[in-house]
């Protein structure tokens, strides 16, 4: 069944085309996130 599913998945990928403004927003996303790590903890935020 794994197999099933995991070709149907390889099929499917070939047509995927983000729009541009999703691209847009994700690597505006990306830029304004910062991450710093505090011994064991990470604190996330947003550069805006």
């Amino acid at each position: 069944m794994a197999k099933i599913y995991f070709k149907e998945s390889i099929e499917n990928t070939n047509d995927l085309k983000p729009k541009e403004e999703t691209v847009n927003f994700l690597l505006s996303y990306s830029k304004a996130l910062s991450v710093v790590n505090c011994s064991k903890l990470k604190f996330e935020a947003f550069l805006n």
